[in-house]
């Protein structure tokens, strides 16, 4: 069922047509995605759509009762809530309800003999249970849980940037809505917090309108992507995967229909050419039929963005870490003992919850920080370009033109060759009119697009990346992996992108708590691989050392009664286990013979293998416990036969 409809929506900033006469509808449940190259307008039509601004032309409508809850990039936020009182502050009944019960509680545990304070408390009880308060409550504080957030009375003036924003995230997510617009969900929050979201959004009923660059994310959550592209919106089934092959049918349909078009344009070109003239109707529905072909060339769409791939000469010694260790005061000890020397080509991917202290080791590499303890030594011809968090270098008053010329007018390719300041700009999706534009005039994703480039204009040979998928879209991405397998240096890149550390990485610096810093071999997936088996194993070792302590124990209470005269004859329990045991016995001994040939044909599929070995053990430790049973039982039977005799 529609329960939201877009028609013709336009909207311009100044010269600008971000988007023009574009439609749409939304079904109930429905899950999309927006993506398109920044500056296109993404985040504009949610704010659209929320009501936050206005379309210069077209109108959005919601079915009756339809509630929409928006989570924008940059959310505002009140520094003297709590963290509980700003996830409830699109639900300001069930917050209000929440503090006068609060306040009443503490009055009457203050002051027990009141009884109005009793039945006031009483009546708040049932109003919170008719609102589902309290439900709601332990959601949210799950939820704060699951993305990091643990002290739910701390003040949000007191946090940090990635945490407010993870606080608005569960805001967005606990209160009931019908459609959730989120702009870029998965900025600032870690690999495994991802991984939980992904799965929450996917058991979500409602329906789900975001913006992100996490093409896995994509993958697994949304079935319709909409397409923003030079002002018109392309609507596609599917998910990201499928959304790449419908768009190269559709690049296709498009090259092929210009191909006729540039061959009619040749022929009516050449009538035009030999004088054509509007003397009869004929003659002027000809030359307006060239006029319109002309004017028909579509928009040059199919450019992409180019990286020449040039870099300055980089000598035998790179970068080694000696011994490194970095503490804070209220953080303690985030980086114990490192030690590493950076190869000419590695590629490096730094996973790790947030605040474990992965951008303090690009801020050592930098010289941005200075380590408590051992050294860090970089070689005579390193050029490092650091692609910080935060556009620190861009000054908003200036043109972006000038930004780039102050770093260089041109810069060396791989080729040999050399290319302006003004030629990558363009390869950059900035045209020559926008070269021109205040770097403050520009879109978020457009900042950090232009911050990339000012980084690769200084020809660097070592490449820091912190965080480099948050607020790039998904095209500069792509030609940026493209970059760095041409790259002919260093990389070291920090990312909750997975998509990306799988596409760029062959190595995972993994920080695992206490300043532990451990090395994978393989991409982000060969890393989960490896985590995965590791946690299996310790499972595994966890229970057989139960299962051997419990034998233990019995073994030692069973051992007493062992040693108690039994009567000169067995019972009728005995007597029949005494009669079955060896063919019992012959039958597991054959069972384990079984077991082990599976085990040795079995391969590499290591969850059969490792049923396999537990079904080993079993059949082991009921023959153990099988042949002290035997061993009882003819012990016992002749002593029986003794006593006859």
């Amino acid at each position: 069922m529609n329960i939201l409809t877009a028609e013709n929506l336009t909207k311009s900033y100044g010269e600008k047509v971000l988007f023009e006469d574009i439609s749409f509808g939304i079904d109930e449940g429905e899950k999309i995605g927006i993506i398109g190259v920044n500056g296109t307008g993404k985040s504009t039509l949610l704010k659209i759509l929320a009501g936050v601004e206005w379309p210069d032309s077209g109108k959005v409508t919601m079915g009756n009762n339809v509630h929409l809850d928006y989570l924008p990039q940059n959310p505002e936020f009140e520094d003297e809530a709590t963290v509980l009182q700003q996830v409830f502050k699109g639900n300001s009944p069930v917050m209000k309800l929440l503090r006068e019960y609060e306040v009443a509680a503490e009055r009457l545990n203050d002051d027990p003999d009141q009884p109005l304070l009793q039945q006031a408390l009483i009546g708040l009880g049932q109003q919170m249970d008719e609102l589902e308060a309290w439900q709601l409550e332990s959601d949210a504080k799950a939820i704060l849980t699951k993305l990091g957030i643990s002290n739910f009375d701390t003040l949000i003036g007191t946090l940090s940037g990635g945490q407010r924003k993870r606080v608005a995230l569960a805001s967005a997510l606990i209160n009931p809505t019908d459609i959730l617009t989120l702009d870029e969900p998965t900025n600032h929050i870690d690999n495994d917090t991802v991984d939980w979201l992904e799965q929450y959004l996917n058991k979500r009923k409602g329906a789900l309108v975001m913006i992100t660059h996490d093409r896995y994310f994509l993958d697994r959550v949304v079935g319709r992507i909409f397409e923003l592209d030079q002002g018109k919106l392309y609507p596609y089934p599917g998910n990201y995967s499928r959304f790449l092959e419908l768009k190269v049918e559709r690049e296709e349909q498009v090259e092929a229909t210009e191909r006729k078009r540039q061959n009619l344009f040749r022929n009516e070109l050449a009538w035009m050419r030999r004088g054509a003239k509007a003397r009869t109707t004929k003659q002027k529905a000809r030359i307006d039929r060239f006029e319109k072909i002309q004017a028909d060339k579509p928009t040059d769409y199919l450019d992409r963005i180019e990286m020449p791939a040039g870099a300055s000469r980089l000598g035998k010694k790179i970068l080694e870490c000696n011994h490194v260790q970095k503490g804070f005061p209220d953080r303690g000890v985030v980086i114990d003992d490192f030690n590493y020397i950076l190869l000419r080509n590695d590629r490096i991917g730094i996973v790790g919850p947030n605040g474990s202290g992965k951008t303090t080791l690009l801020n050592l590499i930098t010289g941005l920080m200075v380590p408590d303890g051992g050294s860090i030594e970089i070689g005579s011809t390193v050029n490092i370009g650091y692609f910080a968090q935060e556009n620190t270098y861009l000054n908003p008053d200036i043109r972006v033109i000038d930004e780039i010329k102050a770093v260089a007018e041109v810069i060396p390719t791989a080729d040999g060759g050399t290319i302006t300041a003004s030629q990558m700009l363009e390869r950059f999706l900035f045209p020559a009119a926008t070269q021109w534009t205040q770097i403050g005039k520009l879109s978020g994703g457009e900042k950090r697009r232009l911050y990339l480039l000012r980084i690769l204009m200084a020809a660097p040979n070592v490449l820091l990346l912190d965080e480099p998928t948050n607020d790039l879209d998904i095209q500069t991405l792509t030609i940026l992996e493209g970059y760095l397998d041409e790259f002919p240096g260093a990389v070291i890149a920090v990312s909750h992108d997975r998509y990306f550390l799988d596409r760029i990485t062959d190595k995972i610096f993994a920080f695992e708590g206490e300043g532990k810093i451990r090395s994978y071999v393989g991409n982000y997936s060969d890393y989960r691989e490896q985590m995965y088996a590791e946690k299996q194993a310790d499972e595994q070792a966890v229970s057989l050392a139960s299962l051997a302590k419990t034998f233990q124990t019995t073994k030692a209470e069973d051992l007493p009664e062992r040693k108690k005269e039994r009567p000169l004859k067995m019972t009728f329990k005995e007597q029949k286990d005494y009669e079955q045991i060896e063919a019992q016995i012959s039958q597991t001994e054959e069972d384990l013979q079984k077991n082990n040939q599976l085990m040795n044909d079995m391969g590499s599929d290591f969850g059969k293998l490792t049923e396999l070995v537990e079904i080993q053990k079993n059949l082991e430790q009921k023959l153990d416990d099988m042949l002290d049973r035997w061993t009882h039982l003819n012990e016992l039977a002749e002593k029986i036969a003794q006593n006859k005799g």
